[in-house]
């Protein structure tokens, strides 16, 4: 049985939250769980508020228990990127982007 959850438009640049989820595939989701809480980072909380999701869409739609879930997949996807202008010298403007992410978490139970 696979549970999966899904978090849009996360104010964080992929490439950023990609080195957190790197580690976390084939983990015990309870221990990942606790691996990410004592990351100092902006990108661990949001992965940690996404596999929190997905233990608890484990647990009460599916029966599952939190201690047998692996975690199989954790992908992050690049999702909108927010185009912004910013004042230059002699009245002129340079684009830049606010990019924001997609994160998927996948876990499975370990039958």
């Amino acid at each position: 049985m696979e549970v999966k959850a899904l978090t849009k438009f996360a104010r964080m640049s992929d490439k950023k939250v990609r080195q957190i989820t790197r580690n976390l595939r084939g983990m015990n989701a309870a221990v990942a769980l606790e691996t990410l809480k004592l990351v100092p980072r902006k990108s661990a909380k949001l992965v940690a508020k996404t596999l929190a999701s997905a233990i608890a869409n484990a647990e009460n739609n599916n029966g599952l228990s939190a201690a047998n879930l692996k975690i199989t997949v954790a992908t992050v996807d690049q999702g909108v990127a927010f185009r912004r202008f910013r004042a230059v010298a002699r009245g002129s403007a340079h684009p830049y982007k606010k990019r924001t992410s997609n994160i998927t978490i996948v876990l499975s139970d370990e039958k």
